[in-house]
């Protein structure tokens, strides 16, 4: 007889996410586990850093703190813990963490699990074969492997599994995959095999929407003013049964909203192909049937999923060089001309031309209002930001001699923010690891377990079931904003955004699926143009997901952009004005 479904409640989308939110879920009502995601490429990064400087730097402290102040409720209550704040130190997070239940005299054991840090091993990896291609340019690592500050690989959800069915109460690991920390705890609830990819797949689906805590429950979603309170949203959780479906909700009486609309904004949250490829399976996002099935519950099921590939996902970062910018406040008329004249000032005076540096990165945003009612509605910015390996380059000598024109300037032309040093990047280098390579352990208060790979099974692609579109509709056309129609999420995947495009009905899916090609992304944002683009169709979610290739560059901690995550492309888009047909609008 199989168990009631396990539900599985998000305390953190990210590093820095509400601190309250542990608090929030455990007061709010039932809960088995509490999961949390704190690590992204660029969290790797900033945590390497703050460890060189301190040796409790590797972890997320502010997880740890949280809690500390609510251990006795969560042990007394029997909830299980499971995140990913160990960061660089999954040991040192989870001593941490004993030496808390110590002080408050409690009883509860504690797991870390580590092996995703490679830095130790790159050589011998090498040595034995592994290249290290980089996904994005086809280049092998070679000689930078001296360069690299941080590898880890994304392991899955096994080791988690193992360390609950080994009695721990908290489990702290290092670089899993985001979806793993709901997926593992899983697993381990339902005694799920490591070929039950269905099931594998069904988790991981929900794990990815619950991943990003509030982005679950309205935020972020295009739709956002026809949520009644979006001021203070909830934390999402899962309900996930034996045979991996699942309801996605949040404690009754907090603010936010669970819709379909919210869930499919989220499903496609910074993925590639719907086949999304997870360390334990690939689960197919063109399978997923959503329904809602009452008040901020939406039932999930359907997700197939296939084999899991031979290698591990592996995020690194080398040290990139250096880079600055300067934000100008421009006023009143003209502000394009105004821009081009500063823009020749600096480089009149600067020792150097464009060509000297790296990247150079010079927008103008916005155009400030026509018929301004204050000095604010009349102004517009201009943003210059290079990056260099040469340090001098970009430190003072370039945001001095930009800040040096202002007195021969333009008129009604300020500095939002004063001249600073330059500041070091990293540069992403996104790679494969054959997963034979990868040691997985598991610590349980002194005990260590070494978890196997998965060896993925034989693979059988999943059959798509045909989805019943409607003919596109034609008649008369307005020309209004896309967003008029449509909803659309957007991010980042290393050096590449993605915009996640959904409708809210089949006959919109259908006139959007052939109308938004990707000549016409082109041509409504002249600006990505010249990027590669590839376009996916999911009509089970009648949704399309847009990757624009090398719209970051080399990652978002070397971006130049002023979104230097994409979180703005989607909306961008959604602004952009198309010929709708009529009836799609007066449908609405």
């Amino acid at each position: 007889m199989s168990k009631r479904p396990i539900r599985i409640a998000n305390i953190s989308g990210f590093f820095g996410d509400r601190p309250s939110a542990l608090r929030e879920q455990l007061e709010g009502g039932d809960v088995d586990v509490l999961s949390g995601d704190y690590l992204a490429e660029l969290t790797m990064l900033i945590l390497a850093k703050t460890k060189a400087r301190r040796p409790d730097g590797g972890y997320a402290r502010s997880f740890v703190e949280a809690l500390d102040e609510v251990l006795a409720v969560v042990i007394e209550r029997g909830i299980k813990v499971v995140v990913n704040a160990g960061g660089l130190d999954p040991g040192g997070a989870a001593d941490a963490i004993r030496r808390s239940i110590e002080e408050q005299g409690l009883d509860a054991s504690v797991a870390s699990i580590g092996g995703d840090d490679l830095m130790n091993r790159l050589g011998s990896l090498q040595a034995g074969g592994e290249t290290f291609t980089n996904l994005q340019t086809g280049e092998p690592l070679g000689l930078l492997a001296t360069e690299l500050v941080t590898a880890n690989a994304y392991m899955g959800g096994w080791g988690i599994t193992r360390a609950l069915q080994e009695g721990a109460d908290i489990v702290i690991t290092g670089r899993v995959a985001d979806a793993s920390v709901v997926s593992g705890p899983a697993a381990w609830w339902h005694g799920w095999d490591r070929h039950d990819y269905d099931r594998l797949a069904g988790a991981v689906a929900a794990g990815h929407v619950v991943e990003c805590g509030m982005q679950a429950t309205g935020g972020n979603y295009a739709f956002f003013t026809e949520i009644e309170d979006m001021t203070y949203p909830a934390f999402p959780w899962a309900e996930i049964a034996a045979d991996g479906s699942s309801v996605i909700g949040k404690h009754d009486g907090t603010g936010g909203e669970v819709s379909v609309g919210t869930v499919v904004s989220q499903l496609l949250y910074e993925i590639g192909p719907p086949a999304y490829v997870a360390p334990d399976v690939v689960a197919r996002f063109d399978t997923a049937q959503l329904q809602q099935v009452g008040p901020d519950r939406v039932a999930m099921s359907g997700v197939r999923g296939e084999a899991p590939p031979q290698t591990l996902k592996v995020a690194a970062s080398t040290v990139g060089g250096y880079r600055n910018s300067m934000l100008f406040g421009l006023t009143g008329l003209n502000a394009g001309a105004k821009a081009n004249l500063i823009s020749d000032q600096i480089w009149r005076v600067l020792p150097w031309n464009r060509e000297d540096y790296d990247g150079v990165d010079e927008v103008l945003i916005g155009l400030g209002s026509g018929d301004p009612a204050s000095n604010e509605e009349a102004t517009s910015f201009w943003r210059i930001a290079v990056k260099s390996r040469d340090e001098e380059r970009v430190g003072r000598a370039f945001s001095n001699a930009a800040v040096s024109v202002l007195l021969g300037s333009v008129p009604g032309l300020f500095v939002v923010h004063p001249p600073n040093p330059a500041t070091q990047f990293a540069r992403y280098w996104p790679t494969t690891v054959d997963r034979s390579a990868i040691v997985e352990q598991v610590e349980v208060d002194g005990r260590t377990f070494e978890i196997p790979e998965t060896v993925p099974g034989e693979y059988e692609p999943v059959t798509l079931d045909a989805i019943d579109i409607p003919p596109a509709p034609s008649g008369p056309t307005r020309r209004v904003p896309l967003g008029s129609l449509v909803g659309a999420r957007s991010g980042d995947k290393g050096g590449i955004g993605n915009i996640g495009v959904f409708a809210r009905s089949a006959l919109a899916y259908a006139w959007m699926a052939d109308a938004l090609s990707v000549d016409r992304l082109r041509v409504l944002m002249p600006d990505i143009a010249h990027l590669e683009i590839d376009r996916y169709e999911l009509p089970n979610l009648w949704s399309l997901n847009f990757l624009i290739h090398g719209f970051l560059g080399e990652g978002v901690n070397s971006s130049l952009r002023v979104d230097g995550q994409a979180k703005g492309l989607g909306e961008y888009l959604r602004a952009c004005q198309m010929e709708i047909p009529e009836t799609l609008l007066n449908a609405r």
